[in-house]
């Protein structure tokens, strides 16, 4: 087990360098990377040669061919000896089943004519230059005899050192290879620039694909988002409109029109602020506090009327801070829940109020109330509708925004939204 955690250790801590390294590869530009491939096998060049790179790991010799000044054929067709350079007074030498055939150039420069001689069965032959040498007349054999034995004989001496020089050269040369660390840096440094290059191009696209995945990530959650805010506009228009606390508003104004024509009158009145604050509301993609209050407002005071003494609403905003940036319809949300699940439930009722305050560059907008407190009440809800608050407001601010909920003193309970101040 120990050594399978050691490894299972050790192939993490390799996987987790090889990313470091390769997102630093992919955050510097290629010039960058020229640069210091450059400079790495400069450093690598100059180190190989300093100890302990330049130190004797091991000797070895080896035997390579040496050099030679003539080409020395040998097949099934005889032996053959060439010089190597065009022009050489080294003679032709041909030994194969004819017999020896030795050729020499001429020497236009001093005037020495090409000469050959044939050894073979006939007996030993010298040919000379035609245009070198006029033909021999019959008188002069004897004088041509002792010629020919001269040449013959300074040239079988020259064949005899040519022939010597020609199998010393045969032999081959003894090499001592040194093998040391420095003689394979530079190769290596290459290698792994190599590597580094392909991890390089690799790695790029593969962080490419996360970016458009992170883009796509964020886009769902931006549709999310919108859904959302749309779902909380019709959950809100629906509290604001829906069929029961439109007859029951509308009750309301029917009777006080008989007992009481002016409260009648400034119902429909503010029945009528809050469809028409409410409408726009739905439709807006952000808004401000202003609007925000613009809707909270005839909200209150219709039911101002229907519970009379049990609601006594304040609203303590000041108007400088009506241009603030505000999500839609989450004031309007704690105000419903602070009446339904805080004030209605109880007997003799209470009050509510809705305070805003900028401290430390964020907006405080609170709603309170007097009532039986928080998830007391036999009508508590399930506690989505804070859910979707604290979700949206995570949504749209991340971490700079948040959701406190807290008693109220001396009773019931306060509910405070946090958001980054910024006025419109």
């Amino acid at each position: 087990m120990s050594l399978t955690g050691s490894i299972k250790r050790s192939g993490s801590g390799m996987a987790a360098l090889y990313r470091r390294y390769a997102e630093w590869l992919v955050s510097i530009t290629w010039k960058r990377f020229i640069v210091l491939s450059l400079l790495l096998l400069i450093v690598t060049g100059m180190l190989s040669s300093l100890p302990p790179f330049s130190w004797d790991l091991a000797t070895r010799t080896t035997h390579v061919p040496a050099s030679r000044s003539v080409d020395i054929t040998v097949d099934d067709n005889g032996v053959r000896i060439k010089p190597k350079r065009k022009g050489s007074q080294a003679p032709e030498i041909t030994i194969d089943e004819h017999g020896v055939r030795i050729k020499r150039e001429g020497d236009p420069a001093s005037g020495k004519p090409a000469q050959e001689i044939i050894v073979d069965e006939h007996g030993v032959q010298m040919r000379s230059d035609p245009q070198a040498a006029p033909p021999t007349p019959p008188s002069a054999k004897h004088e041509a005899a002792g010629v020919a034995g001269e040449i013959t004989q300074e040239l079988a001496q020259d064949i005899r050192r040519e022939v010597i020089d020609a199998i010393g050269e045969m032999g081959d040369d003894e090499r001592v290879i040194h093998v040391r660390l420095g003689n394979y840096m530079p190769q290596l440094a290459f290698l792994f620039i190599l590597l580094s290059a392909a991890i390089k191009i690799a790695y790029a696209g593969r962080v490419k694909a996360e970016a458009k995945a992170a883009e796509a990530q964020e886009v769902a959650e931006a549709e999310s988002l919108k859904r959302q805010v749309t779902e909380a506009r019709m959950a809100a228009m629906q509290a604001q409109v829906e069929p029961h606390f439109l007859f029951n508003t509308l009750a309301s104004i029917d009777h006080l029109i008989e007992v009481d024509p002016p409260r009648a009158s400034r119902m429909q009145k503010n029945l009528i602020a809050l469809l028409r604050a409410s409408m726009p509301a739905m439709r807006d993609k952000a808004t401000n506090l202003g609007r925000e209050l613009e809707v909270v407002r005839p909200y209150l005071e219709i039911l101002k009327v229907r519970m009379e003494e049990r609601l006594q609403p304040q609203v303590n905003v000041s108007e400088g801070l009506y241009s603030a940036d505000f999500p839609p319809m989450m004031l309007q949300s704690l105000v419903e829940n602070a009446i339904k699940h805080g004030l209605e439930p109880k007997a003799e009722g209470g009050s509510l109020s809705v305070s805003a305050e900028v401290a430390h560059g964020k907006l405080h907008v609170g709603v309170a109330d007097t009532g039986v407190g928080f998830a007391r009440a036999a009508t508590a809800g399930t506690g989505t509708g804070l859910s979707n608050i604290r979700e949206r407001l995570k949504l749209i601010y991340g971490d700079a925004a948040e959701l406190r909920i807290a008693p109220n003193a001396p009773t019931g309970t306060r509910v405070t939204i946090v958001v980054p101040y910024k006025a419109t």
